[in-house]
């Protein structure tokens, strides 16, 4: 047993190690990948899937055969009133039909004189025309459930598609953190290292006392941003923390040793393409999971409204069985004259005078219909324009970007200058941190537009509906 359970520990920690990445980086498709696996939200559309699937197969029993079997007796003062043995066999059929044999046996001195004595059989069928022939109320439940389960389905990539935009956001957040955890902290280092030789230089006399108090304020405040960076840090790592799950259900820590693996090289960046916009919106429009619930609710009230339209038309029941002794005979006779004579059928209607619940439902119904059609035209538009927003942040990005990398580069020369000139004793400590400080405030923001240039990506693919 403790063999069993070592293996099962080691085998789960290679998973998981595999899911994060053999460098003990974390990308964002191993992210996506843990959530999709593991989520107790995503683990939850999949019953609501199953659900659907079982209601299906619920609804599909009005066309299970049914037999039926009763036994009626009475005895008083040792005399046999009556007993009736009756056997049915039902097979619901298509248009709201059914077909019926069955077998009975009345006997006693006071049975029922509308039965027929002894053993006798019989084979028929019975049907409502109007919820049968016109609308086959039996296929409609079918139907119905048939679209549920699509209407289902849809819901589950709604949700999913709505979770890997979460988990994106917040691995992105995560991301941009991290690495301005970075900048700061190899800034913070420096900044150590230009304050001793400040500071030695005021030993030696070559500097003022003034110098170390403003290298010291420069190294004091860059601190106080790299705690608030390392905060940050701690936040976004828990947030995205909230979607890792492990496979017995268990909330998973991200490590603080886990690094991203995503390096914002300006050439990938410079390839990276959505597509062009009039494919986006005609594949957003033919797939997005919100606009095909609407088709799904759209047919299912299609269904409702024909079923609600019959009811305006009055109950028709008609009953015909051929009768014999046995159901061989019946078989036997079917065609011949032998059997002209012995049957029963029977016909009933009923009809309400003022049908005012039929036409109140059927009103309803129309109601529902109409109020669909709006929502899914406002639905298509409020998509339509999600994408176009997106297309258009993607490549508003993309320029912002191209434009500050230039930015960085300029200032990252100015910096390395104005630097060298400070170790040749040309340049001031106050211009040295003013290009130290314009080049980190250039360099956080280049990382915080990369982040949401990757981060519109997923926007566009999640305003699509594809994002799953």
């Amino acid at each position: 047993m403790k063999i069993k359970g070592f293996l099962f520990i080691v085998i789960f920690i290679c998973c998981i190690s595999n899911l994060f990445g053999q460098d003990n980086t974390l990308s964002i498709d191993n992210a996506l990948d843990i959530v999709r696996k593991y989520h107790p939200v995503v683990k939850q559309s999949f019953l609501r899937k199953e659900i659907a699937k079982n209601e299906l197969r619920a609804s599909n029993g009005v066309f299970d055969p049914t037999i039926e079997i009763s036994n009626q007796e009475k005895t008083f003062d040792n005399k046999l009133y009556y007993k009736y043995t009756s056997t049915e066999f039902k097979i619901p059929l298509w248009y709201g039909i059914d077909i019926k044999m069955g077998a009975e046996n009345n006997i006693g001195e006071r049975i029922d004189p509308t039965l027929t004595k002894n053993q006798n059989a019989y084979a028929g069928l019975s049907l409502d025309p109007f919820r049968g022939l016109i609308v086959d109320k039996r296929r409609a439940i079918v139907n119905q459930a048939k679209n549920i389960v699509e209407l289902t389905n849809n819901e589950q990539l709604l949700v999913i598609n709505d979770m890997m935009l979460e988990v994106a956001t917040a691995y992105w957040t995560w991301v941009n953190a991290y690495y301005n955890y970075s900048i700061l902290t190899k800034t913070v280092k420096n900044n150590t290292e230009r304050y001793e030789v400040v500071k030695n230089s005021f030993y030696s006399g070559d500097r003022a006392p003034i110098d170390t108090t403003e290298a010291l304020t420069q190294l004091q405040n860059f601190e106080v941003l790299q705690a608030q960076a390392e905060v940050d840090l701690q936040k976004a790592r828990f947030e995205l923390n909230n979607f890792f799950w492990t496979e017995n259900g268990l909330p998973y820590d991200l490590d603080a040793s886990i690094q991203p693996s995503t390096i914002f090289e300006i050439e990938k960046i410079q390839n990276q393409d959505i597509g062009k916009l009039d494919e986006l919106l005609t594949q957003a429009a033919q797939n997005h999971p919100k606009i095909k619930m609407n088709a799904s609710k759209s047919k299912i009230l299609d269904i409702e409204k024909r079923l609600k339209t019959i009811e305006l038309f009055p109950s028709l029941k008609l009953n015909y069985n051929v009768l014999d002794n046995n159901l061989n005979n019946i078989y036997a006779n079917l065609n011949s004259y032998t059997t002209a004579n012995n049957y029963k059928y029977g016909l009933s209607m009923s009809l309400p005078l003022f049908q005012r619940q039929a036409r109140g439902e059927l009103a309803k119904t129309k109601n529902k219909i109409e109020d669909l059609n709006w929502d899914t035209k406002y639905i298509t538009l409020e998509i339509e324009n999600k994408v176009r927003s997106s297309f258009a942040e993607f490549h508003a990005l993309k320029k912002q970007i191209n434009g500050n990398e230039q930015i960085v580069n300029a200032n990252k020369l100015l910096f390395d200058t104005e630097n060298t000139k400070f170790q040749m004793g040309e340049s001031s400590l106050f211009l040295i941190n003013s290009r130290e400080l314009k080049l980190i405030e250039t360099e956080q923001k280049n990382i915080a537009l990369k982040a949401k240039l990757y981060l519109s990506i997923y926007k566009n693919l999640w305003s699509r509906g594809i994002f799953n």
